[in-house]
């Protein structure tokens, strides 16, 4: 059973209890967090007893806010790869670096860990009709959920959405609206239609429970590594509820007694796109909140959001983590999407390669230290960007031609059998 006690505004700090379809704080309209009794758990269950359990994200099951976790919402998932990347790593000169690939879960992103949980949970509240907003692969992984747990969902996407992610968004049998603009105008329809219509809300932060699933992304990582922090941790940063989570998955685990109290790090770092940084601005300004980002601008679709409603929280955990915000450029991105697949066989997402981008900036800074662990979120797979991978085009060769030379280029000591 879970060990939800209560929903607690992450501004104003006003509790309400848990079994009514909340949105935002009532009394100030701020993002609502999801509160345990962690004395209890801790008494019921040890860290121990919990690693002999299968891996996935419902290994962390007490932590988590479903009253039956038994009839969870779930496709099956894995827990996600934590790779070394040497040859990656060489090139980017940070030994200790660590690849996350949250490209293996069910839909191919991180979002399948929010979707899985908030359907759960909005399932057990009664909702029927889920609406959301998304600038990426939010809406396909809540589709892929809402359609196993029987609801209908509503998806409007920025008309500049991936092609290949609005079908597969259609494909799991929502309905699919495209809106001029950014993810904003997009989260101004879904919020008029579920006034409207009573839909249930499951935009960014809008309710409580997708950030409930993103945390497991933490909880897996420092169970990968012998429960063990990493020195820093580097998140592609749009609605940032990922980071969040992780931040607030370690003070629980903090709590109980699972990691030491007062052990260093995680420094986390919000990587963002040069042609929409509002995290980085307002990081830089000292700023408690961001500006909206006039002109979002850039192919990593999934960090193209002009300003998220959880900034707040986003900028006291880099603050408070003693972190920082990156913003690179779309040619970065792109020739570290291409660099990734050379040296390691990575296909990753523009927003993965936006936070490796972030770590090599910080380290040719002398921010991160060459032997330090860094933790790098890639949340997809490229392939969902299929217009946007940056891999040369092949090479039509004539009838019966021989291959040019220098084809394969130099053998590589050991691949070949004797």
């Amino acid at each position: 059973m879970s060990s939800l006690t209560h929903l607690e505004c992450s501004a104003c700090g006003q509790r309400l209890e848990p079994e009514r379809p909340w949105q935002l704080c009532p009394a100030c309209e701020h993002p609502l967090l999801a509160r345990y009794h962690l004395d209890g758990i801790g008494r019921a269950v040890s860290r121990a007893e919990l690693v002999r359990r299968p891996a996935g994200m419902w290994r962390y099951q007490e932590l988590l806010p479903l009253r039956e976790p038994g009839k969870a919402v779930s496709l099956g998932e894995p827990a996600t790869p934590l790779l070394r990347v040497p040859r990656l790593a060489g090139r980017l000169g940070l030994d200790g670096l660590l690849v996350k690939d949250e490209g293996a879960l069910p839909t191919g992103t991180f979002k399948a860990r929010g979707a899985a949980v908030g359907v759960s949970r909005a399932v057990e509240l009664g909702a029927r009709t889920l609406a959301l907003p998304t600038a990426g692969n939010a809406g396909a992984a809540w589709a892929a959920y809402g359609a196993r747990a029987g609801l209908e969902v509503v998806v409007v996407m920025p008309e500049t959405t991936p092609s290949v992610i609005r079908r597969e968004t259609a494909t799991c049998g929502a309905r699919v609206y495209l809106v001029p603009g950014s993810i904003a105008d997009a989260g101004a329809v879904v919020r008029e239609g579920c006034e409207r219509y009573g839909w249930y809300d499951a935009s960014t932060l809008k309710e409580p429970y997708r950030i409930e699933g993103k945390k497991t992304m933490g909880f897996e990582l420092v169970d990968q590594l012998g429960w063990r922090l990493p020195e820093v941790i580097v998140y592609p940063t749009g609605g940032g509820v990922g980071l969040i989570g992780m931040w607030k998955g370690f003070q629980e685990l903090r709590a109980l007694g699972w990691l030491p109290p007062d052990s260093p790090g995680p420094r986390f770092v919000a990587a963002q796109a040069a042609g929409c940084a509002p995290v980085v601005r307002a990081f830089e300004r000292h700023a408690e909140r961001t500006e909206a980002w006039a002109d979002p601008a850039t192919f990593a679709a999934g960090i193209r959001v002009p300003k998220p409603l959880g900034d707040l929280l986003i900028l006291r955990a880099l603050r408070e983590s003693s972190g920082t915000a990156v913003a690179v450029s779309d040619e970065t991105i792109a020739a570290t999407m291409e660099l990734a697949g050379a040296a390691e066989g990575l296909v990753v997402c523009p927003e993965g390669a936006a936070a490796l981008a972030a770590a090599a900036r910080l380290r040719q800074d002398g921010w991160i230290g060459r032997d330090q662990t860094v933790a790098v979120f890639n949340t997809g797979i490229g392939l969902l960007y299929e217009d946007s991978l940056p891999g040369r085009e092949a090479r039509l060769l004539a009838a019966g031609a021989s291959l040019p030379a220098g084809a394969a280029g130099p053998s590589v000591a050991g691949n070949r059998r004797g």
